[in-house]
C-alpha cells in the first residue's frame, strides 16, 4: 500500500526559552525548525502539525529554562496522538532544531509501537548550524528575518553572553568534549552573519526532510 503524503505529520522540535545571545531571540530553535517543517509541508502536501513547547537539555549546560526528558516525551506523545485522532496521520517526521533534544531519538521506538506509526527524527538543522548561536544560526536567522544585525558586537561579548558558542560556559566546556570543540571554533574563527549561507543551510535541511518523506513512501510500498 502506498503512503498518502497528506497523512504524514511534520512536527517541529525546538527550545522556546533558550538564550541565543543579543542578536537572536529566545525561541530561535523553534522558529528555525518551524520554518523548515512548514516549508516541507508546503512543498510536499504533508501536514504541518505545529511545534512542541518544551525541550530537554544536557546536564550542566545552562542556557535557559528546559524541561525533563519525560516532560518532552509526554508533550510529543500528546501532539502526535492528537494529530492521529484529528487528522488521521499515519507517519511522522520530527524536525529538530535544538541540540539538547537528541536523546529523544533513543526513546522513539516505544512511541512508535504505542501509536502504531513510523516516526523519523531529523537532526539535520543541528548538524548544519555548527556552534550554538554562532555563524550558522545567525545566518539562518537572517534568512528568515529574526537576526538583529545591529547587535552583532554585543552578541560577540562572551562575558555578557557566555552561551554564544558555549565560550563562557566553563564547566560545560570541561564536562563535554563537543562543547569545548564548539567553543574553540568560535574563539578561532569568530562570528559573522551571511544571509546567503543561511538560505543555503535551510534549503539543505528542507531537502533532507523531504527525503525522509520519500523514505517513508518507499517503506510503505514494501509493506
Amino acid at each position: 500500500m502506498s503512503l498518502d503524503v497528506g497523512k504524514v505529520g511534520i512536527l517541529a522540535l525546538g527550545s522556546p526559552e533558550e538564550r541565543h545571545g543579543a542578536a537572536l531571540p529566545l525561541d530561535t530553535d523553534a522558529r528555525l525548525a518551524s520554518h523548515v517543517a512548514s516549508e516541507v509541508a508546503k512543498r510536499t502536501g504533508a501536514r504541518f502539525i505545529g511545534a512542541i513547547h518544551s525541550a530537554y537539555e544536557f546536564p550542566g549546560i545552562d542556557t535557559g529554562r528546559h524541561q525533563s526528558l519525560e516532560q518532552v516525551l509526554g508533550e510529543l506523545r500528546e501532539a502526535l496522538l492528537n494529530a492521529k485522532r484529528e487528522f488521521g496521520i499515519s507517519a511522522a517526521v520530527l524536525v529538530n532544531g535544538h541540540g539538547g533534544n537528541k536523546p529523544l531519538r533513543e526513546r522513539l521506538s516505544s512511541l512508535e509501537n504505542e501509536l502504531s506509526i513510523p516516526i523519523i527524527f531529523n537532526n539535520t538543522l543541528i548538524k548544519l548550524e555548527g556552534p550554538h548561536a554562532a555563524t550558522g544560526e545567525l545566518s539562518m536567522g537572517a534568512a528568515i528575518g529574526i537576526t538583529d544585525a545591529s547587535k552583532i558586537a554585543e552578541h560577540a561579548d562572551f562575558e555578557r553572553h557566555p552561551e554564544v558558542g558555549f565560550v563562557g560556559l566553563k564547566e560545560a566546556r570541561k564536562r563535554y568534549a563537543w562543547v569545548e570543540q564548539q567553543a574553540q571554533e568560535v574563539e578561532r574563527v569568530g562570528l559573522r552573519i551571511d544571509k546567503f549561507l543561511g538560505e543555503k543551510l535551510l534549503e539543505f535541511a528542507i531537502i533532507d526532510v523531504i527525503n525522509d518523506i520519500r523514505e517513508l513512501e518507499t517503506l510503505s510500498l514494501k509493506d
